[in-house]
């Protein structure tokens, strides 16, 4: 075979103007869909939502070059109105509350740095002091500790006072 045999066979034909469409037509349905992607399901990342802008003005470069004038500036403006509308359409409050999680956690820890247990309440030795142990005030178990001396099971307790989330107490 000689060399312009070769050439012959595969010679690049262009595309026929359907083709062109379909390809243009995909490209911008693919930025659209990375532009709905970024705006209510991954917002935030910003690499989807340029991936979305660079099909998009891959479409609308293809359009102008393979359509002409007329039909860039018809690919532009299809573009231009769809890409507004997911926009607008995403970014509407009533549209980002299905997507946003709109429940509240009223739930609450007791928080050791405001003691329920106060300075002079009485309670008694659930376990033995050896310095740390158990003690009941009013029904609520608590771990406490004493200044050193060590206190029987069943012993009345007072509390000095709460020191670095301990609670200190002596025998009442």
């Amino acid at each position: 075979m000689s060399n312009n045999c070769f050439l012959r066979i595969f010679r690049v034909t262009s595309t026929t103007p359907l083709m062109d469409w379909i390809s243009i037509a995909l490209l911008l349905l693919f930025g659209l869909l990375f532009l709905v992607a970024e705006v209510l399901f991954i917002p935030g990342t910003t690499l989807v939502g340029l991936v979305g802008f660079a099909l998009l003005a891959i479409g609308i470069w293809f359009g102008y070059r393979d359509l002409g004038s007329t039909g860039g500036h018809i690919t532009l403006v299809t573009a231009a109105v769809l890409a507004g509308i997911v926009v607008y359409i995403g970014l509407r409050p009533k549209n980002l509350h299905r997507f946003a999680l709109t429940d509240v956690n009223n739930t609450s820890v007791r928080d050791a740095r405001r003691p329920d247990v106060e300075p002079g309440t009485v309670g008694r030795t659930l376990s033995a002091l050896r310095p740390a142990g158990t003690a009941l005030f009013d029904d609520d178990r608590r771990e406490v500790v004493t200044r050193g001396e060590f206190l029987a099971s069943g012993t009345p307790v007072r509390v000095l006072g709460i020191e670095q989330n301990r609670i200190v107490v002596e025998q009442a």
